[in-house]
């Protein structure tokens, strides 16, 4: 569930719930302006006083470390040494990880430390996934600094690294202490990244919220303008469908996985792509849930018109629909092949995230190759 805790000023707060039984705590995600400078009291006010470390990327940091580390250390925390990692998908990988683990641990790292997570959903990810793997597990921050990080990768404690057999295919759950979005970083992002964001900020209203998903195509423009309403509004409402669906499901053991609308094609584009990198995630997810519409209408669950509509706003947007290459027979079975090594697929079958409508998503378990086949090449 998600309660308003404190009062709607400057920066308001969404709480995810974690259900009794598990080994988690419930967090804040706190959203609003000048987050960067509040983070060390934001922290220190939740978490008490604590020994911190920053990881971020070599872009991130150039704009954004300076700002936090005064913050930590204004607010009384104690801040070791930075740990900053090269910029990009390709560093999303177990040798990256193991030298953040290094860097952590050179520095005598213990159970009261704090990870503070400064970047995109990379630095979210591979910092992460060192916080759930040092000591067994310390706490982390989440500091998302680009729209699909704020809207998706750094709420619900989902961390991973890549692999050459697939995406996210090492990790594990492991959820922040706190996430804070600061919507004035967002200043600094190119338009490519924010159409990438979009794409994630466009999903929920496809899988659960009609209504959004109507306010996406008369507002999604606007936003991606940079009008500073309209991403409040997207920013919170994608968190708030987010929250409430990792509370109810924490481990993605059945409704949380409807948030892999256009994934497991998704997934499988950005595998073939990653080592041109021609298509980043939020690119390929936007092909991906193209895809998945047209299977949705292919097998009847469905209505005809569903995949247009999802194509004419992506389209409208500037987020490609198809992929850079013609889908020839030898590509599709490629793409059949990096969707089987999924960790969704199940006892080597496949499945997918698919529509009954909009705003209404569903697992659908053990789907035909061959069907999948003929969609990726009509």
């Amino acid at each position: 569930m998600i309660g308003a805790n404190a009062p709607k000023s400057t920066m308001p707060q969404l709480r995810i719930t974690l259900p009794p039984e598990t080994t988690n705590r419930d967090y804040d995600i706190v959203i609003g302006h000048d987050g960067l400078p509040k983070l060390g009291k934001l922290m220190a006010e939740r978490l008490g006083r604590r020994r911190c470390f920053v990881i971020s990327d070599q872009v991130v940091s150039s704009l954004h470390l300076p700002t936090v580390e005064k913050s930590i250390e204004a607010a009384g925390h104690t801040l070791g040494a930075s740990t900053i990692m090269a910029a990009g998908e390709k560093h999303k990988n177990i040798k990256n990880l193991e030298r953040v683990l290094a860097g952590l641990l050179s520095q005598h790292l213990d159970r009261q430390c704090l990870i503070i997570a400064l970047g995109g959903g990379v630095v979210g990810d591979v910092a992460g996934l060192a916080a759930a793997l040092a000591l067994r597990g310390i706490d982390y921050v989440q500091v998302p600094t680009s729209l699909l990080a704020m809207v998706d990768s750094s709420v619900g404690g989902k961390t991973a690294i890549d692999h050459a057999a697939g995406k996210n295919l090492i990790g594990a759950f492991h959820q922040p202490r706190l996430v804070v979005c600061d919507l004035d970083v967002l200043k600094t992002l190119p338009p490519r990244e924010w159409r990438c964001g979009y794409a994630e900020v466009f999903k929920y209203g496809a899988i659960m919220d009609a209504a959004f998903f109507e306010w996406c195509e008369n507002y999604g423009a606007a936003l991606l303008a940079g009008k500073p309403d309209v991403i409040v509004h997207a920013v919170e409402t994608s968190c708030a469908l987010k929250a409430n669906i990792v509370s109810a499901d924490e481990k993605e053991n059945g409704l949380r996985a409807i948030l892999n609308f256009g994934h497991t094609f998704g997934h499988a584009f950005e595998t073939h792509y990653m080592p041109e990198g021609t298509l980043q995630h939020g690119e390929a997810v936007a092909v991906g849930m193209v895809y998945a519409a047209r299977l949705s209408e292919k097998l009847g669950h469905a209505p005809q018109g569903t995949a247009p509509r999802i194509i004419d706003h992506l389209n409208a947007v500037h987020l490609p629909t198809r992929l850079p290459d013609v889908i020839t027979d030898t590509l599709a079975d490629t793409l059949l092949r990096h969707m089987k090594a999924d960790k969704k697929t199940t006892g080597g079958q496949l499945n997918f995230v698919l529509l009954k409508n909009i705003g209404q998503a569903f697992v659908a378990k053990n789907i035909d190759a061959a069907v999948v086949k003929d969609v990726l090449m009509s």
